[in-house]
């Protein structure tokens, strides 16, 4: 139509992936691989943010033979323990005007990278799925159902990204002032529910897909949930003020339910749940106490 004008697709001039790592050998080389099979045909480097690694990740990168094709580049973030610090210390060093994050021992799919820059053309950040099958036992990827492709990640506040499957534009990444890194887990709820509090838009790429590998046993499975559930607490207080509710009486009473009625340490209850999902809400439940008690607050349980 005459005076119509084509508004161009924004595109990045460099993506930057940003994998913060600490003792991750050897599942690290099966990221490594997964990104070096990615269909993207834009330039992107990879950052290796090293948060004190012991299990000689420095030897491993010296020459590796994925370092040209990926551009790699290792920065020390071990300044400050935790995975947060990691991403903001490999942001900073990064080149890209858009940053890609995802974990060290998971894999992306071949189409991530650019299912996500595609998406990123009409928001401020995206994430994409996960799958938990082609990365673990058949057993343990019963504790984690995941959520069709075309499923976003819902809260009972706001949408939400994977911290091991997000991306934004550095300027987006600038404007919330990163990842917080007072939190060790759950970072990556807060960092998204900031970016909309914002005002800004958070988008969803079914095809930007990462394999998920979870904890194999449930004792890690167990540590991990309760870290979760602490960290829930931590994320409502700091975003109350904001308009988050407080979690849902509901939701409350059917962890409980979960964690009451399907112990597998219960040989005669009847097991409606896998094992590993029971440690999931009853990790979460138990965490969600602890942080309570801390803060001191019941708006939470």
């Amino acid at each position: 139509m005459p005076g119509s004008e084509i508004v161009p697709v924004r595109k990045p001039n460099l993506v930057s992936v940003i994998i913060p790592v600490f003792n991750a050998l050897p599942f690290l080389d099966v990221q490594l691989e997964g990104l070096a099979a990615q269909d993207y045909a834009g330039p992107f480097e990879v950052i290796i943010s090293d948060n004190g690694s012991t299990d000689g990740l420095v030897g491993h990168l010296e020459g590796h033979p994925l370092g040209e094709r990926l551009r790699l580049r290792r920065i020390d973030s071990s300044d400050r323990a935790g995975a947060p610090h990691a991403r903001n210390a490999g942001a900073e060093a990064a080149d890209g005007d858009f940053l890609a994050f995802s974990d060290q021992d998971d894999r992306a799919h071949p189409s991530w990278l650019s299912a996500l820059v595609e998406a990123a053309a009409d928001y401020d950040a995206v994430g994409g799925p996960i799958e938990t099958v082609s990365l673990n036992s058949p057993k343990v990827a019963r504790w984690r159902p995941s959520p069709p492709p075309e499923a976003r990640f819902a809260s009972h506040y706001l949408f939400w990204a994977h911290g091991n499957n997000i991306g934004m534009w550095r300027t987006t990444f600038e404007k919330v002032g990163g990842f917080d890194e007072a939190m060790l887990c759950g970072d990556d709820i807060d960092i998204s529910w900031t970016i909309q509090e914002a005002g800004m838009t958070l988008g969803h790429a079914p095809r930007a897909m990462v394999a998920y590998r979870l904890r194999p046993t449930l004792r890690q499975a167990w540590h991990q949930s309760v870290g979760y559930g602490r960290t829930q607490v931590e994320v409502y207080l700091k975003h109350s003020p904001n308009g988050c509710p407080p979690y849902p009486l509901r939701a409350t009473l059917i962890t409980v339910a979960v964690a009451l009625f399907c112990n597998p340490a219960f040989v005669f209850v009847r097991r409606w749940v896998p094992s590993g999902l029971w440690a999931l809400h009853a990790g979460v439940l138990a965490g969600r106490i602890q942080g309570s008690i801390r803060h001191r607050t019941l708006a939470y349980l």
